[in-house]
């Protein structure tokens, strides 16, 4: 049987390269669900992180129709949220996340990122709390079209912060990306301001598989792979760790060469 990716190293990052999204989704579905299981298997529990954003939905979706983990013995965070938006607003990731995971794995717990919270700098300092209350075993992410690791835009990513959530500005292209993705009508419309998890607090997990499919994502791939390890483009951070596994269908990977 013909393979259905290609593999290629950049610094410590390991990538695999698929003809298409389909065989993507499924096959990172196959490998998280494996290793949670093995991790429930080793330590009878597993905790992640898990990311929002279209680029996700197939491989969420795989992930939760395979019914091979027992989600009962599995622990949830996400990584961002706009901040003063609502839990039930059309774009809210706490929305994405309970319609998409937890309404339907029915985890042991998914702690959520209250982005109305009244005061926000608490808010951080309470999910900071829960983050390091435990053992990440596992990270799944994508990677923006500026390049952005969760709302860890260039403009105020930090490899070595020493908070592990933050309220971040976005910038303009970060933007751009919520409209364009239908999560937003216009730019004004996009809230100013997030909640994110810090880049060490991404990278904490013992395991990293991060998805980032779709033409549309190829500058910023192609900058995370072939620029320079800086937080002009903060996904290429991942190059740097051993953990990190990236995914990539053929649009994606198009300017890599």
């Amino acid at each position: 049987m013909e393979t259905q990716f290609q593999t290629r190293k950049f610094d410590s990052l390991d990538v695999r390269i698929y003809r298409s999204q389909e065989a993507m989704a499924e096959d990172v579905a196959s490998e998280v669900g494996a290793y949670l299981r093995d991790c429930i298997r080793s330590q009878g529990s597993a905790a992640a992180i898990m990311a929002t954003g279209n680029s996700q939905i197939r491989f969420l979706s795989r992930l939760v129709e395979k019914g091979e983990v027992d989600w009962s013995h599995v622990t949830l965070f996400h990584m961002d949220e706009y901040l003063g938006i609502d839990a039930g607003h059309k774009a809210s990731f706490r929305r994405y996340m309970r319609e998409r995971v937890e309404s339907l794995a029915r985890p042991r717990a998914f702690h959520y990122i209250e982005g109305d919270a009244a005061l926000p700098l608490e808010e951080c300092e309470r999910y900071e709390a829960l983050l390091r209350a435990q053992t990440i075993d596992l990270c799944c992410l994508g990677i923006g079209e500026n390049g952005h690791l969760a709302f860890n835009d260039p403009p105020v990513a930090r490899f070595e912060d020493r908070r592990w959530v933050k309220i971040v500005k976005l910038d303009d292209a970060c933007k751009g990306q919520q409209v364009r993705e239908g999560h937003f009508p216009s730019l004004e419309s996009v809230p100013p301001y997030a909640i994110t998890l810090t880049v060490p607090a991404l990278c904490q997990a013992r395991r990293m598989f991060c998805v980032a499919p779709e033409k549309r994502k190829a500058v910023a791939v192609r900058d995370t792979l072939c620029g320079p390890v800086s937080t002009a483009c903060p996904a290429s951070y991942l190059r740097t760790q051993a953990q990190a596994s990236l995914y990539l269908d053929h649009e994606s990977a198009g300017l890599i060469g």
